[in-house]
């Protein structure tokens, strides 16, 4: 296992966790619900991306349970763990798209607690199509890697 994971298993951030193939398929269902509901015609651009945010968050918690990690619910810091852990789990070149979803959990953390009108129409639709991309990568991941735990029809 990477240094940084286990590091945060040390550190009890991230435990082990024996995922099964309902597990994940309530997961992806919980992706498709958010990708649907950010869809939903009157929603703000706010609304949208924490929508959309949330989808994202669920793979990448689909990505540590398929890996056979889970955050631990008792320590602080999951979205950030869950995020940090996609280039250690599924590859460097997923760095680019880590970083990028670290910056929209920040921005989600405004518009959740502290602001309204934070995001623009443009970064709503970024995030939706990043997320949308991002989804097929994981489908394709867990086939490759975890074929026990793929599903028969792809969400």
């Amino acid at each position: 296992m990477k240094v940084i994971l286990n590091n945060w298993l040390k550190e009890e951030r991230l435990k082990a966790h024996k995922t099964s193939k309902e597990e994940i398929s309530k997961l992806f269902k919980i992706v498709e619900r958010d990708l649907h509901d950010a869809g939903i015609e009157g929603l703000s651009a706010d609304r949208r991306f924490i929508t959309v945010y949330n989808a994202a968050l669920q793979l990448t918690t689909i990505v540590l349970r398929a890996y056979g990690l889970r955050t631990n619910p008792n320590k602080t810091g999951h979205h950030r763990i869950s995020i940090d852990a996609l280039p250690e789990i599924i590859g460097e070149e997923f760095q680019d798209l880590s970083d990028y979803l670290n910056a929209c959990r920040i921005k989600r953390n405004i518009c959740d607690y502290t602001s309204s009108g934070e995001i623009s129409e443009t970064e709503a639709l970024e995030i939706t199509r990043e997320i949308k991309e991002f989804k097929v990568v994981v489908v394709k991941w867990i086939k490759k890697t975890h074929p026990h735990l793929a599903l028969k029809t792809a969400p």
